[in-house]
């Protein structure tokens, strides 16, 4: 059975007039299946069971075309991927990760992304790729 988010990316793609090939579906597909952070050896991995021809120009084209079209997020600091909450649309995001358990969690809060953009834009900077990461200890992990 598909996972639910699947049709919603396929009804997207649709929408946008862009190819959602099999492999990307599949791809996209073990990211929903996956909680949390997960890198691009770990999905080839996981994809190899089903396509044992699949090596890493594979997944990170797939990713690539998951991140264009806004139904993931790169976590620059773990060089790992994650499921957006907010499927195919672009958005202010901001990453809470804990270190001890890898959590990571979303959050798309328009005022800390335009508080960051003014601040920027006092100093005369211009942004052209904004991730913010914060890293700590979640709330499991303070126990």
């Amino acid at each position: 059975m598909p996972h639910p988010l699947l049709a919603r990316a396929i009804e997207i793609c649709k929408s946008n007039n862009v190819r959602f090939t099999p492999v990307r579906q599949q791809v996209f597909t073990l990211m929903a299946e996956h909680q949390g952070a997960i890198s691009a050896y770990e999905l080839l991995e996981q994809l190899q069971k089903t396509d044992s021809k699949a090596k890493p120009p594979t997944i990170y084209r797939a990713l690539e075309f998951l991140l264009e079209n806004h139904f993931i997020h790169r976590i620059e600091s773990l060089n790992a991927y994650l499921m957006c909450c907010h499927l195919g649309c672009e958005h202010p995001m901001q990453l809470l990760i804990c270190d001890k358990c890898k959590c990571v969690i979303e959050l798309s809060d328009p005022i800390i992304d335009d508080a960051f953009s003014t601040k920027a834009s006092q100093f005369g900077f211009n942004i052209t790729n904004k991730v913010l990461e914060a890293h700590g200890v979640c709330e499991s992990c303070v126990s």
